[in-house]
């Protein structure tokens, strides 16, 4: 049998777990909870669930519950991650961890007091094509890089969590965390400035946004993000003897090597058994707890504290303040 998980939350970010975790022999599908017990109820059905909660405090009173992934807008993650841990449970919360680096802080420091594992769900860092990006810098050939592109967006400004201020809506924290994940994993963290500039919507949320970060060693990342259109997604790496693209930020679909020519001299893709993406991290929390670990290494606290600190100052500069700071 595999580690028995529970899922707070029963919306869609919750049904593509739910999927993929009926494909995994590791874990199983054991609670639901949501506010709404018919919605928890439909929710089981659909997903081959064991047990349907209409309420977060039920579920998590389970002693059979080992994991759970708190799969609600991020305004609320803060309280569920502390309910979860309150309750003796580990964690793997969907990004962004949480409304901003004071209460990730909190509920990092209460994990580790009660010796417990508390991940960030930010999946690009846990996929295997991370580690091929990875290689294929380090392997020299595009030679030294120093700049790098990244852009994510998707027509959802009409959605609530994007509007409504009391969900810490916006652009930056929905999708904007994904294109600094991704320059964190490429360029590190040795940032020396970081700037930006947003439209606000008439709800004063961001809608979209450019992000410049500047490095210490003089290598660049600009990232766009906007909930008001589509882009194609991509990150290109400039190198003085080449270019890497990668298709796909948050999920990385392929990656091209172009030489100076910008000609095509490799591609990679991902493993052909990839169910969704998602299984790897929920992998890394059944490793990590097996081994008595508070954290995964492949998203450490420090790295989810460093994130949250980059988009309080960005939300500074853009005088955007959540409700409930």
């Amino acid at each position: 049998m595999g580690t028995k998980i529970g899922i707070i939350g029963a919306g869609g970010i919750a049904g593509v777990m739910a999927s993929t975790l009926a494909r995994m022999d590791e874990a199983e599908r054991y609670a639901i909870a949501s506010r709404d017990l018919a919605k928890a109820e439909r929710f089981a059905q659909k997903y081959g669930f064991e047990k349907a909660c209409g309420s977060y405090e039920e579920m998590l009173s389970d002693p059979q519950v080992e994991l759970v992934y708190v799969a609600t807008p991020h305004s609320h993650h803060y309280e569920q991650m502390k309910l979860c841990l309150e309750h003796g449970k580990h964690v793997l919360c969907e990004k962004a961890f949480t409304v901003n680096e004071k209460q990730a802080a909190e509920v990092f420091a209460m994990a580790e007091k009660k010796g417990l594992l508390v991940t960030e769900a930010i999946w690009p860092r846990y996929i295997p094509m991370r580690r091929t990006l990875d290689q294929v810098l380090a392997s020299g050939v595009i030679g030294t890089p120093h700049m790098m592109t990244a852009n994510l967006s998707y027509v959802i400004d009409g959605v609530e969590r994007i509007r409504r201020p009391e969900l810490a809506g916006g652009a930056l924290l929905d999708i904007g965390v994904y294109t600094l994940n991704f320059a964190s994993m490429v360029f590190g963290d040795d940032v020396a400035e970081i700037c930006g500039h947003a439209v606000k919507g008439e709800t004063g949320m961001d809608m979209q946004e450019s992000i410049t970060l500047i490095y210490k060693d003089g290598r660049m990342a600009v990232l766009n993000s906007s909930a008001r259109s589509l882009s194609d997604r991509r990150a290109v790496i400039y190198g003085d003897k080449g270019y890497i693209e990668a298709e796909n930020v948050n999920n990385c679909e392929g990656i091209k090597v172009y030489d100076l020519q910008r000609r095509v001299i490799a591609s990679y893709l991902p493993p052909k058994d990839q169910i969704s993406g998602y299984e790897y991290e929920v992998r890394a929390c059944i490793e990590a707890i097996a081994a008595g670990r508070t954290e995964c290494p492949q998203m450490p606290h420090e790295e989810s504290l460093r994130m949250m600190r980059w988009m309080d100052e960005l939300r500074r500069q853009w005088r955007i303040v959540y409700p409930m700071e």
